[in-house]
């Protein structure tokens, strides 16, 4: 086992190696076992089969509550160090034995739905009803809210559910697992109890390198790089929770123009000198992160973006236009899955033909993505004859491919359309970084904020699945 500190009496080891759980964490549960006179861990960090039954054990006692408040206690503190001293293999097998051993009876959920319907009277019957509600909360959500009980319990779920997720595919048993972690999650990181903060170049070091470190659109290369992010046009925000005051949970970064751009690269370039924000007409929202793995399917962005309109208004009264650009993170995925009579349908004849002429291939669907994978930008007749054809594939991409519930397929897309936006601008070559040509062809979207229209918007995408577009967005579709 690895260490970075010694209980003396006890012979507990801890190393700086320890992944998945904050340090935070692993030290105020570490303080708690030191002082709760545990004894050496019996279980070693590979969590081998012979040592599974102890942890069964030691998880049966804690959804029995055996012993006094004490004992609970003290084993629910031991539940703890097991589970930061285990590796990687060591928590997917904990994780697994959590998942499938403590998960609900169907032996006793069958016996309680037969008392319910073998129930007379009401008195008979809310009996019958409340022992059926007990029978479908599974074992193991006793552990998770005694887990809760911890030193930062719910952030030691929340770094518990960052292992778990990665882990879903390969057992669909954990989903219910990660159900049960994420209800408790959402009560404590209810948006009520976030703080919204504009972080500066006066903020604190360790916090500006987060933001570095978790940059998920458009990465920060430097501190001069970030520098230029928190310039006197540009700002950035971020919701945090009270115990974690320097790990922001999601962050928007802002610039202050004259009108709506259609490329990423200018609000990036340094050496454009910054503008006066006091004259700037449009905030743009271009770069939204989260950046807590755990708290996936929890969502914040939504109400980050409205609290930040309100901010930059009260600060900025003169701000007309609240607009994102957006990259397109699936499209090129989509467009290598597509199959080769819809790439027919979607480019004519005489697009191919121009197409042809830089490929030795001669279906439609591999002359296009054999091209995308050169350094076609850099070529202008490469790139004039790319520009309808790609652009119309992608207009088909954001506008008409949804997924089952009738949502957008495009992650980025969907979000910003349940938050009421429209979709105004699809632009060439706005990203033409290696990542934004791998990722969406350089292609990205202007989604506009148009406030009087939000509710409306978010109803019709809602209920309807209607996504909101502009006929300069649409205009693509043709051929």
């Amino acid at each position: 086992m690895k260490i970075f500190s010694r209980n003396k009496e006890h012979d507990i080891k801890f190393d700086d190696s320890i992944a998945g759980i904050s340090r935070q964490t692993i030290n105020k549960i570490i303080s708690a076992w030191n002082e709760s006179g545990n004894s050496t861990l019996k279980i070693k960090p590979d969590l081998p089969k012979s040592d599974e039954e102890t942890l069964r054990n030691l998880l049966e006692d804690c959804v029995n509550e055996k012993g006094g408040e004490i004992s609970i206690k003290s084993k629910i503190i031991h539940l703890g160090i097991i589970y930061i001293n285990l590796t990687d293999k060591g928590k997917s097998k904990f994780l697994r034995i959590l998942a499938r051993d403590f998960d609900i009876s169907t032996s006793l959920l069958n016996e309680k739905i037969n008392a319910l319907k073998a129930s007379k009277g009401e008195n008979e019957r809310i009996n019958a009803e409340l022992e059926l509600s007990k029978a479908l909360a599974p074992p193991r959500v006793k552990i998770l809210r005694q887990l809760v009980t911890l030193p930062n319990g719910f952030l030691f779920l929340k770094d518990m559910r960052r292992d778990l997720i990665p882990l879903i595919s390969t057992m669909p048993r954990l989903r219910k697992l990660d159900a049960d972690i994420k209800d408790l999650l959402v009560t404590y990181f209810d948006i009520n109890l976030l703080d919204l903060k504009e972080i500066t170049w006066n903020s604190p070091a360790i916090l500006l390198e987060k933001l570095m470190e978790y940059e998920a659109v458009h990465e920060i290369f430097s501190w001069k790089d970030l520098k230029h992010r928190l310039q006197t046009d540009r700002r950035i925000f971020a919701f945090f929770h009270n115990k974690m005051p320097n790990d922001p949970l999601i962050f928007i970064e802002v610039a202050l123009v004259h009108g709506i751009p259609n490329s990423i690269q200018i609000l990036l370039d340094r050496n454009i000198p910054p503008l006066d924000p006091n004259i700037a007409d449009s905030a743009i929202f271009y770069s939204i992160s989260s950046t807590q793995k755990g708290l996936k399917g929890i969502s914040f962005g939504n109400f980050l973006i409205k609290r930040v309109v309100n901010e930059l208004l009260a600060e900025f009264p003169n701000l007309k236009n609240f607009a994102t650009l957006s990259p397109i993170p699936k499209f090129i995925e989509w467009l290598k899955n597509l199959p080769s009579e819809n790439y027919m349908e979607l480019i004519t004849e005489s697009e191919k033909k121009k197409l042809q002429k830089f490929s030795k291939s001669k279906q439609i669907k591999n002359i296009l993505l054999g091209i995308l994978d050169t350094k076609w930008n850099e070529n202008n007749d490469i790139s004039n004859a790319l520009q309808k054809p790609l652009m119309r594939l992608c207009a088909n991409y954001l506008i008409n491919i949804k997924k089952r519930n009738d949502i957008a397929f495009d992650p980025v897309a969907h979000f910003h359309l349940m938050n009421g936006a429209k979709m105004q601008r699809i632009n060439w070559l706005g990203d033409t970084s290696e990542n934004g040509l791998k990722q969406s062809a350089g292609i990205m979207v202007n989604y506009y904020y148009k406030l009087n229209k939000i509710i409306a918007n978010h109803e019709n995408y809602f209920n309807e699945g209607k996504v909101c577009s502009s006929k300069e967005a649409r205009s693509w579709l043709k051929k």
